[in-house]
């Protein structure tokens, strides 16, 4: 795994975690800038399950097991779009808990991804 990458992917979650679980705080729902920043988180994760699927072809593998590995980089990209569809079926501030608990399990999950590939 590329660790700037890894590291980049948690911070930006991480910051959208504050940004919506301030928006819940102020009782305010999702907003189209909420969804911009969830899209931003998006497009790292995907970047970063691309990066793990070409490190698994080229034959490079994590130290804790590939089906985890692989279980893992699929539970991470598709953490933050589920929990923005959710907060659409949710327009209250738990809309915006729901965004901002999606983000924190990112960042979570993040750091298991650098542990099972060995870092």
């Amino acid at each position: 795994m590329i660790d700037a990458l890894t590291l980049a992917v948690g911070v930006t979650a991480l910051a959208l975690a504050a940004w919506c679980g301030h928006a819940a705080y102020r009782d305010q729902p999702t907003k189209d800038w909420h969804f911009i920043g969830m899209a931003v988180v998006s497009v790292l994760a995907l970047a970063q399950l691309v990066v793990g699927v070409v490190q698994l072809t080229r034959g490079e593998r994590p130290a804790k097991g590939t089906v985890l590995f692989v279980a893992y980089l699929l539970g991470a990209a598709a953490c933050v779009p589920g929990a923005g569809f959710m907060s659409l079926a949710e327009r209250t501030r738990w809309g915006s808990a729901t965004v901002a608990a999606g983000a924190v399990i990112l960042a979570v999950l993040q750091v298991r991804l650098y542990d099972i590939w060995g870092g």
